[in-house]
């Protein structure tokens, strides 16, 4: 028998075999097959046959698992090529929008899009027929303790608006607007303006007295919206005055109180809109009233009317 090569040459001789041989073959976890060079050295040394990890598999065959033995690695693989990618812009200029916040608009601030009483293919109505067809309303729960209905009274082709919130005792009783201590307040505001009851409108956002005179609550308003709006297309005005926060964010659709409201013209449906206290409150804070005057003589500028001092 001819001499065993000596260890060093077959190292050699294995390693330039894996050069040439060696398979690299990926699985689904991404590993990948490794033969340790000591292993087929020892073996090619000691006149054995190659180890089957070195046999080249057929295509469709799984290669073998790599030797568990806890001997050092074989040297990695060469990096892979990346694969060329499309040129991208720089960072600075990549901009990815954030997706839209989904936000729950309350249904009191949402624009009114129900239909109109007394309203037929969107022609201007008339207030008898607003009225006959509130009949003797029962939408909601303030039937049950009412006396009269309080629909409005004035002028129906006034130039002028007045909405307020709701009746009370005495309007309920007489089923008039404001004729009791808070309307005789108001009358006083629209005289001092150059007008007299009978030149202006007057209504409110309810019709019906709330109970101890408390505010009204969101079903009610909702159950007398639709009337309030269909008596301000019958009438339209070229101006409203909203007296306190329930008619000013019934119009508006805005639940910013009306101390932030007042003083500031704003719009409903084309129509200016001029925010300012109620009466009822002016009573309860008497120094509040000059700043009522100041929105009123803004009103009256907006007629051409002199606003000087109240008579």
């Amino acid at each position: 028998m001819s001499e065993a090569p000596h260890p060093s040459q077959a190292l050699s001789e294995v390693l330039e075999d894996l050069r040439r041989h060696l398979l690299w073959q990926q699985e689904e976890g991404g590993r990948f097959l490794q033969v340790d060079a000591r292993v087929a050295a020892e073996a090619r040394a000691a006149g054995l046959p190659r180890p089957a990890a070195l046999a080249r598999p057929p295509v469709a065959s799984k290669p073998a698992p790599a030797p568990q033995a806890p001997l050092p690695a074989a040297p990695p693989p060469p990096p892979r090529a990346a694969a060329p990618q499309a040129e991208r812009p720089p960072a600075s200029r990549v901009l990815t929008p954030a997706p839209p916040a989904l936000i729950e608009v309350p249904a009191q601030t949402r624009p009114y899009a129900g239909p109109l009483p007394g309203v037929v293919d969107g022609e201007r109505p008339l207030l008898d027929d607003i009225r006959r067809e509130l009949g003797d309303c029962r939408r909601c729960k303030l039937c049950t303790g009412r006396k009269n209905i309080v629909f409005g009274s004035g002028n129906p082709r006034a130039e002028l608006v007045f909405v307020g919130e709701g009746p009370g005792e005495t309007e309920d009783q007489q089923g008039v607007p404001f004729v009791g201590a808070a309307g005789q307040l108001l009358t006083k505001m629209i005289e001092a303006m150059g007008y007299r009851r009978d030149d202006i409108y007057i209504c409110n956002v309810v019709k019906c007295r709330p109970p101890g005179n408390r505010n009204p609550e969101p079903d009610e308003v909702a159950a007398c919206e639709p009337f309030l709006r269909a008596q301000l297309k019958s009438i339209q005005p070229k101006a409203i005055v909203a007296l306190g926060k329930f008619a000013a964010q019934t119009l508006l659709r805005d639940t910013t109180p009306i101390t932030r409201l007042r003083g500031t013209w704003r719009q409903y449906e084309g129509i200016q809109l001029m925010p300012t206290f109620h009466p009822a409150y002016l009573l309860r804070q008497p120094a509040e009233k000059r700043k009522a005057w100041e929105d009123l003589q803004q009103v009256m500028k907006f007629f051409g009317k002199p606003s000087g001092q109240r008579g």
